[in-house]
């Protein structure tokens, strides 16, 4: 939205002084504070941190706070928001030695000099100032403040450094080494952040504001958590045996799912064919490859990620008798220690390695890889972290490089190398009675917020008990209903992503009248475990096991079309997804596409079919384009691209006011700005947006394009859209968040047929406002998959449309 004007102090020329004398307190706080510290890093930037405070229910003007060319940096943006009050929003902003006077010039200017429109100077930037001061390092805490530790707490921070002459870590350890912090082996580096953990107490830490001055945010490192499972020992090797005999092992050159996880048993009978010995890795090889539970509270999770991702739920195919053709294979990278529990680590480190292990060792295989580990908190509430963005540049085609620790494009003359990261949303910690009310107060966990992963929550058909063990309870979840496990972004800001993308099979609890309990076998999945010397079968249930089997889905998708883009996956499997009844239910109990965008941060696009999925990517009732485009160029909106859908006309006039559906999904890989910095012009997370629409009956081409040129400048402007909406289910607001857009428009046979062209366009990323940093020359890939549906129509509208593209059809009956 626009930021709205305000109402400017009553007498700016005792704001502007008040602001100046502000500013001269915070200098000399901080040099008493400087002398008074017997600390000495060198190389390190003279200068201060100033944080500025807005009115209540007013925003700062973000991007004005800052000047590159002087070395003045915007490094931290915070919203206070406390109940029963307006918000008010905090930004700090390093200023260097010598500097002050930037901001002192525009206070006077603005106290003493009026525009040609007869406003002061510098109002837009001064009247939404209400005070400043000299920044402390709480100043620079962009984590929620429930975690903030006590002045003596010892914890483990993530500490992200303004990247600026290339000896950041220098003099970070040089200063931790006199105030004894410890400071973590690994880091993650981004174009303009470095992600260090350093351990220590936030009074050793606050020192590094006076002396150091490379310190752009502080967070509170992550802890993870993984699903442990277990299940009575039974007579599971006839069962198993059968079901060997009856499968076809995979090729040694078929697509793969990589297990980023605790590794995987290869031992076991059912994956001892699909996962071979040099497959198997782990990051830190002392660990070795086996799957040995995983450390405290895992219980073998790897292996049984790797059963889900080979076979899907193991009761279809140990029932079914049927013969099995396995057209895809299993790799393994261990990213969890054989015991105790990782330290607190940066994750998104950890998951670059692994992502690098696999392609080393078969660069020319396809693969998906499957992250079913997430930190145990939901804090971030949608916001980047150094985890999800680490995921977003891997998806994006960023590696990393062991010599910097930075996530970087190994051949920068070509195209990057996308990769499909499929992610577990993460599990809800305190189950109830009122599970789709839990569900909806626990945010997706970290990374699941990552832009560029297929983001997998949990739903469950599993609503019978036979066991008579569970006389007296029921299932709580009713079928086709969300998964009592199933976390979602119900309270994330309308800012970020819809997430989960999709739903899949992930269980069910049992319920008695008063309480919950679990596991239930009737209500569980079941998976291969780890130590096949004491049992064969594991129960599984939750978000890990849904996530294991649209891994398995995006795989038997790439053996089947191997010439399909990352990027096109994630689309045909969104694409696929539909609403189960119980879940339109709540859809059409509520009015308005406001509502309707809340149940679809429950429910994501769905529960994709894997049929569906197959079917789209070669049938004529979808068409399916792989494209490159150019976003920006010098700062400013370039390429767009409209494509015209080869729909029968004819036949579709003829038809008149029958009801169709017109189905788009755009998918595409944004280059991630992680830093939290408001999110503005330059600092915006996402390096470029990419939207759809649908020209409508009385355009013109031209006219059609000029409509499209003015939205993505009202985008841009942050001006309420001019799009299209009508007759769309989610809307244009609603589903252009994230990176993957999905919509259903709903009309008349007659209306579809004079609208056959989808435009896509740019909107604007901090590609277009960092021109040096821009790579819209070496083009932004982006998958459209657009299809027609007639549920209630028999006419046959599909063979001329194989007439008009020469492809072969599937008629839907």
């Amino acid at each position: 939205m626009v930021v709205p004007p305000v109402q400017g102090p009553r007498d700016r020329q005792q704001h502007a002084r008040a602001l100046k004398s502000a500013l001269v307190i915070a200098e000399r706080e901080s040099k008493r504070e400087r002398d008074g510290i017997n600390i000495t890093v060198h190389g390190a930037e003279p200068g201060l941190y100033v944080q500025f405070a807005s009115p209540p229910g007013v925003e700062l003007k973000v991007e004005s706070l800052e000047d590159r060319r002087k070395g003045i940096e915007l490094v931290a943006v915070q919203i206070v928001d406390r109940p029963g009050h307006p918000t008010v929003q905090l930004a700090t902003v390093f200023v260097p030695e010598g500097r002050l006077k930037h901001f002192v010039t525009r206070f006077e200017q603005y106290a003493n000099e009026k525009t040609k429109s007869g406003e002061p100077r510098h109002k837009d930037l001064v009247d939404r100032i209400a005070g400043l001061k000299r920044a402390t390092l709480r100043a620079l805490w962009t984590d929620s403040g429930e975690v903030w530790p006590e002045s003596d707490e010892v914890i483990w921070w993530e500490v992200w450094l303004r990247r600026h002459d290339g000896k950041e870590l220098e003099r970070l350890l040089d200063f931790a080494e006199q105030v004894r912090l410890t400071v973590g082996e690994r880091r993650l580096a981004f174009d303009d952040r470095i992600v260090v953990l350093v351990s220590g107490s936030a009074a050793q830490l606050s020192t590094s504001l006076d002396v150091l001055n490379d310190v752009a945010e502080v967070r509170r490192a992550k802890d993870t958590a993984a699903l442990f499972v277990d299940a009575p020992p039974g007579e599971q090797a006839d069962w198993v045996a059968d079901l060997k005999r009856r499968t076809t092992s995979p090729s040694a050159s078929a697509p793969a799912v990589c297990i980023l996880d605790t590794g995987v048993t290869r031992g076991h009978p059912l994956l001892a064919n699909v996962i071979a010995p040099r497959d198997a890795m782990a990051v830190d090889p002392t660990w070795g490859a086996n799957d040995d539970g995983g450390g405290i509270g895992n219980m073998g999770h790897g292996t049984e990620m790797a059963g889900l991702a080979t076979y899907g739920d193991l009761v279809a195919a140990l029932v079914s008798r049927a013969p099995i053709a396995l057209r895809h294979r299993i790799e393994s990278v261990k990213i969890l220690p054989p015991t105790g529990t990782n330290p607190p680590d940066l994750y998104g480190a950890i998951t670059a390695l692994a992502v690098a292990r696999p392609e080393v060792n078969a660069p020319r295989r396809l693969r998906a890889f499957a992250l079913a580990v997430t930190a145990t908190d939901t804090r971030d509430r949608g916001q980047p972290t150094s985890w999800s963005a680490a995921v977003d540049a891997l998806a994006a085609g960023r590696s990393f490089d062991t010599a910097t620790q930075g996530l970087v494009y190994l051949d920068e003359s070509k195209g990057a190398a996308s990769r499909l990261l499929v992610v577990s949303a993460g599990n809800v910690d305190n189950l109830a009675v009122a599970h789709l009310d839990c569900s909806d107060l626990e945010a997706v966990h970290d990374p699941a917020q990552a832009w560029n992963a297929l983001t997998v929550g949990a739903f469950t058909e599993k609503a019978v008990i036979n066991d008579p063990a569970w006389d007296g309870w029921s299932p709580l979840a009713r079928p086709g209903e969300l998964s009592p496990w199933s976390t979602t972004s119900v309270l994330f800001l309308e800012s970020w992503p819809i997430k989960p993308d999709v739903v899949f099979e992930g269980g069910n609890i049992a319920y008695d009248g008063s309480s919950i309990d679990f596991p239930v076998p009737d209500l569980c999945l079941l998976s291969t475990y780890y130590k096949p010397g004491e049992k064969l079968l594991v129960l599984s249930w939750a978000t890990s096991a849904a996530t294991a089997q649209i891994a398995r889905m995006a795989a038997i998708v790439r053996a089947d079309y191997p010439g399909l883009w990352p990027e096109t996956v994630r689309a045909l499997i969104v694409h696929a997804a539909r609403w189960t009844p119980a879940m339109q239910v709540h859809f059409d109990a509520v009015s308005g596409r406001r509502a309707r965008a809340k149940l679809a941060r429950r429910y994501g696009y769905g529960v994709p079919s894997l049929e569906r999925a197959l079917r789209s990517a070669n049938d004529a009732v979808t068409l399916v384009v792989q494209s490159s485009i150019r976003p920006f160029s010098k700062g400013k909106m370039n390429d767009m691209h409209i494509h015209e859908l080869p729909w029968p006309r004819d036949v579709l006039r003829e038809l008149g006011h029958a009801s169709v559906q017109l189905r788009v999904t755009l998918s595409y890989f944004i280059e991630p700005n992680p830093g939290r910095r408001g999110w503005k012009k330059r600092h915006r997370y996402a390096s470029h947006g990419l939207r759809f629409d649908l020209k409508s009956p009385t355009e013109s081409i031209d006219e059609f394009r000029k409509r499209l040129n003015q939205r993505a400048l009202d985008e841009d402007e942050e001006r309420p859209s001019t799009g299209d909406s009508e007759g769309w289910f989610l809307g244009e607001q609603a589903r252009s968040k994230g990176s993957i857009h999905s919509d259903v428009w709903t009309g008349t046979a007659a209306d579809l047929a004079e609208r056959g062209v989808v435009g896509v366009f740019p909107v604007s990323g901090w590609w277009k406002d960092q021109p040096k940093r821009d790579r819209s020359e070496q083009g932004a890939r982006y998958s459209l998959v657009v299809s027609i549906e007639t549920p209630e129509i028999q006419t046959d509208v599909w063979t001329p449309v194989a007439q008009l593209v020469g492809v072969p059809i599937i008629i839907e009956t």
